[in-house]
């Protein structure tokens, strides 16, 4: 068998990946689902999704959390949780948020992205998705 070198992950299908302790550029990334969809679907677009990035990429500069080994701010497109929407991720923890206003985001911002504490009241149930 082939050794591996410091950077290959040996992960056989459906197993736990553990990968190697390589720095992160940033300490979290937020993901904002802003996918608009026609006719009749739910999608985040509708649910003002862009207001909450927005305001949460206004809050992380703001606050000087944005930048290298901080925090970075993304667009994304569907998410695939949209009956939660608007939904937002944030890793490497794999934390998934709803949000309605302003107050929101903020609580997100300096309870998760600035202090590591996950805002427990805006999780997304694990089983509701599209």
């Amino acid at each position: 068998m082939a050794r591996m070198n410091e950077t290959e992950v040996d992960a056989k299908p459906g197993a736990p990946v553990n990968p190697p302790q390589i720095p992160s550029y940033y300490q979290r990334h937020i993901f904002f689902c802003l996918n608009e969809r026609t006719g009749e679907e739910e999608c985040c677009f509708r649910h003002r999704a862009q207001k909450g990035f927005d305001r949460c990429k206004l809050q992380i500069k703001a606050a000087g959390l944005s930048g290298p080994g901080k925090v970075r701010v993304n667009k994304a497109g569907c998410l695939d949780r949209c009956a939660a929407g608007p939904v937002a991720v944030v890793y490497p923890e794999a934390i998934w948020y709803t949000y309605v206003d302003n107050h929101d985001i903020d609580e997100i911002v300096e309870s998760h992205l600035k202090n590591g504490k996950v805002v427990e009241r805006l999780l997304i149930p694990a089983s509701l998705g599209r």
